[in-house]
């Protein structure tokens, strides 16, 4: 009985030493699966991954518009420039430069949806001086019932002699800015018309000649008269330059003189523009 008593605690004995082995077996596997667990490993990136990765995010900023308001509006226009007649005939005899100068008060009114055009409207004067040689011109009609231009080459005759006129007119233009941003050096355009209406004419003579050209007396005469003259002045106009300064050319589309009180001339105009403000 002994024996079997002690063979039973040796048992029992055997028994949890064994369990206390497969306990601690499976612990220490554990410890060891969570201490060889396997590093993290960094991400390989290609060369073009790596290119894509560092180029710049495309923007997303709006060109802004343009700045209708800091654009130049050209209100003052100054024009000096060659005066000749079309359509003249041979009694028509010019000499030297004929000249005009105009000034005009403009307005600018540009589009909002392209502030490179804009309308241009406002007011201003013209001034034409066409000189003649050895001519005569009797505006007042003193001696006949037409405008007529008489030789006085062989005879007593002025050495200087002008035809002066003067106009208030109305213009209008569409004007082109290439670059608004930078109007000092930008390409500048305009085409309009110009309405006008005259304020006087006059002739001025100076210096009286004799047939052999030898000078009598240093007389001065005056004439004015709007008698033969169209006083409604209709013409197109143009110019272009950079800047500040442009080539214009005006040409008159009515006849500068009444129907049936002379030649039928039309009175045109090239020269050089200033403007500003």
């Amino acid at each position: 009985m002994k024996k079997i008593s002690a063979l039973l605690i040796v048992f029992l004995s055997f028994v949890v030493m064994a369990r206390a082995q497969d306990s601690a077996t499976v612990t220490g596997g554990r410890d060891a699966s969570s201490d060889t667990s396997q590093p993290k490993t960094l991400p390989i990136i290609t060369p073009d991954e790596s290119l894509e990765n560092s180029a710049p995010a495309p923007s997303s900023a709006k060109k802004l518009p343009l700045n209708i308001n800091s654009r130049a509006k050209d209100h003052l226009l100054l024009q000096v420039g060659y005066d000749n007649w079309a359509n003249k005939n041979d009694s028509v005899r010019m000499k030297g430069i004929s000249r005009s100068f105009a000034m005009y008060f403009m307005y600018d009114f540009p589009f909002k949806t392209n502030p490179k055009l804009s309308i241009g409207a406002g007011l201003g004067i013209y001034s034409s001086n066409i000189y003649f040689s050895n001519t005569n011109l009797d505006i007042a009609g003193k001696n006949g019932s037409a405008l007529n231009f008489t030789d006085l080459k062989d005879t007593t005759h002025y050495k200087k002699y002008k035809l002066l006129t003067t106009y208030l007119e109305a213009p209008i233009e569409l004007r082109y800015m290439k670059d608004p941003d930078h109007p000092k050096k930008s390409l500048k355009a305009a085409l309009g018309v110009k309405v006008g209406t005259m304020l006087g004419a006059g002739s001025k003579a100076k210096n009286l000649l004799n047939g052999a050209g030898q000078v009598i007396s240093s007389y001065v005469e005056k004439e004015k008269s709007k008698r033969y003259f169209n006083t409604t002045r209709l013409a197109v106009t143009g110019r272009v330059g950079i800047g500040a300064v442009s080539l214009f050319g005006n040409y008159q589309l009515n006849s500068f003189i009444k129907n049936g009180a002379g030649p039928d001339v039309r009175p045109f105009t090239v020269g050089i523009t200033v403007s500003g403000l």
